[in-house]
């Protein structure tokens, strides 16, 4: 019996911080990665969390304002084989892209030296969360791209595009959950790993001297 060959797209939704949907073709995952920054001021402690509570992204749907967040679209294709019957997944591209959004300080000139280190402090962990939280969709897009060549073949290829769908859908799944436990183990752990990195930046300043 010839094949026939029959491209689809990859119905994948998408629930953390941002949903988009987009396309490409092939066995592999294509991930690619941006920067946004949003302007604050302020010449206190006060200020500058005042002014990342008014100013910071929104996430998850919600009005609350984050001092940080990364937005995540998923997408992708897939090539439907039918031969002999049976129907399977030929080919499978999984994309991912990440926009990290990060504040940025416009007058920090003039600040005294304390809230300038608390400030590194706490902009160096704000871009360490949300470089973790890209790494997860990359590592996940990689996951759901292995499960999805390895479906086992369906009666039709309508079939086989119902079995992509919940595949991906269990994948997307799994992703939300991941990046909900980070996010829960972060929040848990924040104070100590603030007063971490100040304490290693002291010790660093006073090494200068």
């Amino acid at each position: 019996m010839p094949l026939v060959v029959r491209i689809m797209r990859l119905p994948i939704a998408f629930s953390m911080i941002a949903v988009i949907l987009c396309s490409p073709a092939a066995a592999e995952v294509v991930a690619t990665k941006s920067y946004s920054y949003f302007d604050i001021k302020g010449k206190t402690a006060d200020e500058l969390d005042d002014e990342l509570s008014r100013r910071g992204p929104t996430a998850n749907g919600s009005s609350a304002r984050h001092p940080g967040a990364t937005k995540i679209r998923f997408g992708g294709e897939a090539t439907y084989i039918q031969e002999n019957g049976r129907c399977r997944v030929g080919n499978v591209k999984v994309t991912v892209h990440t926009q990290i959004i990060m504040p940025r300080w416009g007058n920090r000139k003039g600040a005294s030296r304390e809230l300038s280190m608390i400030w590194d402090a706490l902009s160096s962990d704000i871009r360490r969360h949300e470089e973790r939280h890209a790494e997860i969709a990359r590592t996940q897009a990689h996951v759901m791209e292995r499960e999805l060549k390895a479906l086992p073949s369906q009666r039709n290829c309508e079939a086989m595009q119902e079995l992509v769908s919940d595949a991906s859908a269990r994948g997307i799944e799994e992703h939300d959950k991941l990046q909900a436990r980070f996010d829960r183990v972060e929040a848990v752990n924040f104070q100590n790993r603030m007063l971490r990195l100040l304490n290693n930046r002291l010790k660093g300043k006073g090494g200068e001297r």
